[in-house]
């Protein structure tokens, strides 16, 4: 029994340092030889531990690691005590500052660099000094929202991580549920209902961005309604106080996070308080001027959605309460943040325990919301 046990290993070994060959998102050929062991992660990062799935977290020799804690501070702490590695991974700096170091990736000896396409984007020629230091150079896209990018990018990091049917797994349940999406859309049929969403990161006196054809805007339009971001910016950037006054928005959501050293920020994530939720999101209600007599305010209408739920394997539970507002009859037995919970349950090391979606419950006049 011993004898054979061995020789199944033996017959198996080779796979293991057989080179493995992907196409990336970008169109290029990548190939490591074997199961990297030794990787730096440029973002993604939820994604990768989903897909890598258990160990994924021993391999990571660097990580772009402000665009993880300080982004996403309360979801970071969390994935810190589930994956105690992750305290003493070196930090190779940002491409969203200008601080990537080029030659602390170098230093860590990857067998893998995984970046965000635009990641790769932002580094330039600076790929082509890592490549020529014998570094492979893996890019993945699921800030694009679309089901396209986000399979070809869940198959290509399974393959190259040794995790094939895992990430097969991942991308039918992704494909599957905005599928189903999609369909209970078309069901409804198309929507006049004006849609505006917000980075609501810096308080009501600070317009955020809003979104075009990417992230948020992708997620509407999928939904069959009208973003009124489209054709005024491309991706992302603000619009006027004014532009959204005249087109006087059906439905507003405002896209909080955990962001550090941001008081006025709508607090959306893991660990948030449902109270401080609502008032956050009343002080744009209350506080820009025109927004209380928006169709979305005086409608019930205004949102507050996770942005650091977007650009995930798990953001169509996002696309699932964007289109749940739009269309509420069609979606009427969807629950979001069951799903959400769920997805969380099933493929990371954490839960998903706070506010990721809420509805703005509006005080009465003269009291504060959350009062009680």
């Amino acid at each position: 029994m011993k004898k054979a046990f061995a020789c199944i290993l033996l017959a198996l070994a080779p796979l293991a340092f057989a080179d493995i060959t992907v196409t990336d998102v970008k169109g290029r050929s990548v190939t490591v030889s074997g199961v990297p062991e030794r990787v730096v992660l440029g973002f993604y990062y939820e994604d990768y531990l989903a897909v890598a799935g258990p160990g994924a977290a021993d391999k990571l020799v660097g990580l772009s690691l402000s665009t993880w804690r300080d982004w996403r501070p309360r979801q970071f702490a969390l994935y810190e005590k589930a994956l105690p590695r992750l305290k003493s991974v070196p930090d190779v700096g940002s491409t969203d500052d200008g601080s990537f170091s080029i030659e602390k990736v170098i230093a860590a000896q990857p067998d893998l660099l995984i970046l965000a396409a635009w990641n790769y984007d932002a580094l330039g020629e600076g790929v082509k000094k890592i490549e020529a230091a014998g570094i492979p150079v893996l890019t993945l896209d699921y800030n694009a929202q679309t089901v396209e990018k986000h399979v070809a990018s869940t198959l290509a990091l399974g393959k190259i991580m040794g995790q094939p049917q895992r990430a097969q797994k991942l991308a039918d349940n992704y494909r599957l549920a905005m599928q189903d999406v999609a369909a209970r859309v078309a069901k409804a049929g198309p929507s006049d209902k004006k849609v505006y969403v917000e980075l609501a990161q810096k308080g009501p006196e600070t317009v955020g961005n809003s979104y075009g054809d990417t992230l948020w805007g992708a997620l509407i339009e999928m939904a069959g309604a009208r973003n009124i971001a489209k054709g005024q910016v491309q991706n992302w950037g603000p619009l006027s106080r004014e532009y959204v006054i005249d087109q006087n928005p059906d439905i507003i959501f405002l896209a909080g996070s955990e962001w550090l050293n941001r008081p006025e920020a709508v607090s959306v994530g893991f660990g948030a308080d449902a109270r401080t939720v609502n008032e956050r999101m009343g002080a744009y209600v209350n506080g820009r001027a025109g927004w209380r007599q928006l169709k979305a305010a005086e409608g019930g209408h205004v949102h507050a959605v996770y942005h650091g739920g977007t650009r995930t394997l798990s953001d169509y539970v996002y696309a699932q309460y964007v289109a749940k507002q739009i269309h509420p009859e069609a979606f009427a037995d969807v629950d979001p943040e069951k799903n959400l919970r769920d997805f969380y349950e099933a493929w990371l090391p954490i839960k998903a325990e706070g506010v990721f979606m809420a509805t703005y419950q509006a005080q009465p006049q003269g009291r504060p919301a959350g009062a009680k």
